[in-house]
């Protein structure tokens, strides 16, 4: 069903050339979809944002008032040239995301259209540097966490996916995918039945989660150790978030070439389609609201783990 797509993705993305108006074309025939590109330049050279916008019947692009869906590919890089030549395995998260946006402008021009809007954001860098990290190196990024989610994180965001490679650890044993609980506003909440519903109906298994701390969900550069920054979408926004973990049995390094797995990816693909339509169509909750006011009023707001710390701001 999205396995074309996830093919074309992964090809369109391998190569040491290709560039965010590369991935655009690959839009040219959808005329309902709007594809913008950014190219930002860091400290460490730079990357192609982009943005990809599929419209609903009754999106607020067309005036209506159905939620918008937000899916995010989170990624350092996709290629570590020169030091690494080929697609490594950080690459998984912008592949999910493009094959996502080609699966939805598919079934636009099929005529089946999703109520809401989704917007589906990832960024295109063949040639990003690594860092060190426990237990496996990562990827870097040319560019640094906020500006990331400044650019993929939009405010028409309802509801967010972020799909990110998470191989380089030890509490994932298992090839395929998973999802973590939900975040909202620095509140770690119970896993989404709905979500575990979803993954279970389209990977065809029973679901999988996994763990996340306190640490997760804070910000990039405060010192304290994160899986990885598949979560980091959540300290830019109010809206829930739930990461998407493109996971291995094997401890795999974010900088690892040959470690992408096409059917992984397309498992991920799948899940983040088939919960587009239900997140926009009212029959998936990736919360309680009634909980969230209920320990919100328990305990208080947590939005400050959504900052850099105390020390931070008395700086």
């Amino acid at each position: 069903m999205v396995l074309k797509q996830t093919l074309l993705a992964l090809e369109t993305l391998d190569s040491a050339y290709v560039t965010g108006e590369i991935v655009k074309e690959l839009f040219s025939e959808y005329p309902n979809v709007e594809v913008t590109v950014t190219t930002v330049t860091g400290e460490k050279g730079s990357t192609d944002f982009i943005k990809i916008l599929v419209p609903g019947t009754n999106g607020k692009t067309n005036g209506g008032t159905v939620p918008t869906f937000g899916i995010i590919g989170r990624l350092g890089g996709i290629g570590a040239r020169p030091s690494r030549i080929g697609l490594v395995s950080d690459a998984d998260g912008a592949i999910a995301a493009i094959a996502s946006a080609l699966k939805l402008a598919d079934m636009q021009v099929k005529g089946d259209h999703l109520q809401g809007d989704v917007i589906i954001t990832t960024h295109i860098c063949p040639n990003a540097p690594t860092r060190p990290h426990e237990p496996v190196d990562f990827m870097d990024s040319p560019v640094d966490i906020l500006t990331m989610n400044k650019h993929e994180v939009t405010s028409d965001m309802d509801a967010i996916l972020s799909i990110d490679t998470t191989k380089g650890n030890r509490v994932i044993n298992h090839k395929g995918i998973a999802i973590s609980p939900t975040v909202k506003e620095g509140y770690i909440l119970r896993v989404s039945e709905d979500l575990l519903r979803i993954m279970e109906m389209t990977t065809g298994q029973f679901a999988v989660t996994f763990p996340i701390t306190v640490q997760d969900i804070t910000p990039y550069g405060n010192g304290l150790y994160h899986i990885n920054s598949i979560l980091q979408p959540a300290v830019a926004t109010h809206v829930p978030v739930v990461g998407v973990a493109i996971t291995a049995q094997s401890v795999v390094p974010g900088c690892g070439t040959g470690a992408s797995h096409e059917t992984d990816i397309a498992d991920a693909v799948r899940f983040a389609v088939e919960t587009a339509k239900e997140a926009t169509n009212g029959t998936c909750q990736f919360y309680s609201d009634a909980e969230f006011s209920q320990i919100t009023e328990l305990y208080g707001s947590m939005k400050k783990l959504q900052t850099m710390g105390e020390k931070a701001s008395q700086q």
